[in-house]
């Protein structure tokens, strides 16, 4: 590649704080595929890095000492035109994130690359290692686990980057499974729960489906009648219906946080020894309720109506029955 014309001071400047840190995060790269990555001239990439190593932040003295400036790999450069940054000056004494900092933001990718509309997942993988690579320590082992759906996500990724409809068999943990074929629309996660909201042709509504009660699941050969630009979804996983009946649930005040999305409406306050009634939408079976229930042993009380704590008791004597 010809040279091209010399850069002004700005843009010089420019060009030197975007390559500092993609030497630093390469470790180790060519002048020439740094030259290409940038769209300029070996010759330009190999002046930068010259002027790169005569670069840096004076000491307390003002003046500039050993392990002030930039400094690179010599022999390496010189003999086989590769470039490794050897000193780094300022940019090792910038705050890091802690290990339990990085180990956090790197759970929080994994959960997010699991969901069908993160499409640049390679960009995801790339932060991650940065992370680690950067944390001021090593981060923890962190692995997001979500196996037992990984089939059904794959399925449901297909048909939302392909327009298309999905068909699958779907049961409630009392009832047998029927056939549901809907438009899908996201999938989101309340702790380790993993849930599809979509547009339920035969009810013609959003509908809100736990993976691990789905089975069956293929891409239909329809495409999708309603998407994301279609829909305008609620901001809590679950909506109340004509056909709901409502539960009231007293339950100790610290588990409020973990069914705030499933409330018909504001809690009640809670009383000197801290319990809280809450009131439930929920369907005619009470799976929802029994589920909920049996997540919170001891901690929560259904009060009414008679038929949702008919269920629990149903489902605890099944339970002991089993054991």
């Amino acid at each position: 590649m010809a040279d091209a014309q010399p850069l002004q001071a700005q843009d010089k400047l420019a060009f030197l704080l975007a390559l500092v840190p993609y030497l630093i995060d390469r470790e180790r790269v060519s002048v020439s595929e740094a030259a290409r990555h940038f769209g300029v001239p070996e010759s330009r990439i190999r002046r930068a890095v010259e002027l790169i190593a005569v670069s840096g932040v004076p000491g307390e003295t003002m003046q500039y000492q050993h392990g002030d400036l930039f400094d690179i790999a010599w022999d390496d450069f010189d003999q086989n035109d590769m470039i490794v940054l050897t000193n780094l000056v300022a940019i090792d004494d910038a705050p890091r994130l802690s290990a339990r900092e990085a180990s956090a933001l790197i759970a929080g990718l994994q959960y997010l690359s699991a969901l069908p509309e993160a499409a640049d997942k390679d960009a995801i993988r790339a932060l991650m290692a940065k992370l680690s690579r950067g944390a001021g320590g090593a981060s923890g082992n962190v692995a997001v686990g979500q196996d037992l759906h990984d089939a059904a996500l794959t399925v449901i990724r297909e048909a939302m980057s392909g327009r298309r409809g999905l068909r699958f068999e779907y049961a409630g943990p009392r009832t047998q499974g029927s056939t549901r074929r809907v438009d899908p629309l996201r999938v989101e996660s309340i702790d380790a729960d993993w849930y599809l909201r979509a547009w339920d042709l035969d009810r013609a509504a959003v509908r809100t489906f736990r993976l691990d009660r789905m089975s069956g699941v293929h891409v239909d050969d329809r495409p999708a009648e309603r998407t994301l630009d279609d829909v305008v979804l609620p901001d809590t996983l679950f909506q109340q219906s004509a056909q709901d009946v409502i539960v009231t649930v007293e339950l100790d005040g610290s588990s409020l946080p973990l069914v705030a999305d499933f409330l018909a409406d504001t809690a009640d306050a809670p009383d000197d020894g801290g319990r809280v009634r809450i009131r439930l939408a929920a369907s005619a079976g009470f799976d929802g309720v029994v589920r909920l229930v049996a997540g919170l042993p001891g901690r929560a009380v259904v009060l009414d109506p008679p038929a949702a704590r008919q269920a629990v008791h149903d489902f605890a004597a099944a339970a002991l029955d089993i054991h």
